[in-house]
């Protein structure tokens, strides 16, 4: 068993080259989200995972083995909801109120321009059909939002400078964002009242 223990998020730094060349492991979302589990890379090597608690793996992570090898990790198809809207007469706000409505009962979502991704759950499903979006059960990659708050790995770059007019840890001010919420029905492509 090849001991794989450390990151690096994307290959950055590494030359195009050395991933072309470098073995490759497909994993499904539940699996990289764990930080110790086996797996057989490309090259048939068996692979001992160990990475720091709450490490979570992203498509195009690099993972390091105790011979220095690399591993690139590919997010495996697996069944997803996608949630589109009607392309009728959907908008894309309808998709920002599903993924409110998602985030409201804490789903893992992911979150594109055009359509959303979670894990297959019928009760959602139902709930995203009555607001008139369009749900497919199809077989593709997750990368669900790795949320504000989470610690570890995230699938976005902080290593740069920010060139912003405040201090980081300073509060922002934000505009007051009233908390009114009323029935709305969304432009969907039935409506039946």
């Amino acid at each position: 068993m090849l001991i794989v223990n450390k990151l690096i998020a994307r290959g950055q730094g590494l030359a195009a080259p050395l991933l072309k060349r470098a073995a490759s492991v497909e994993l499904g979302w539940d699996q990289r989200q764990k930080s110790r589990f086996d797996a057989t890379d490309s090259a048939g090597r068996i692979l001992g995972v160990f990475l720091p608690r709450g490490s979570v793996l992203r498509g195009g992570d690099v993972l390091v083995a105790e011979d220095g090898s690399l591993i690139v990790v590919k997010a495996a198809p697996q069944p997803v909801l996608v949630v589109r809207p009607c392309s009728q007469h959907g908008t894309p706000s309808d998709l920002a109120r599903a993924a409110y409505h998602l985030g409201n009962r804490h789903v893992q979502v992911e979150v594109q321009p055009d359509h959303l991704k979670l894990e297959p759950d019928h009760v959602l499903a139902g709930m995203l059909r009555r607001m008139h979006l369009i749900v497919a059960e199809e077989a593709a990659a997750f990368e669900p939002e790795a949320g504000a708050y989470q610690g570890g790995h995230e699938h976005h770059d902080h290593g740069h400078e920010h060139q912003h007019a405040h201090e980081h840890g300073q509060d922002h001010d934000h505009p007051d964002h009233g908390h009114e919420h009323g029935h709305v029905h969304g432009p969907g492509c039935k409506h039946d009242h």
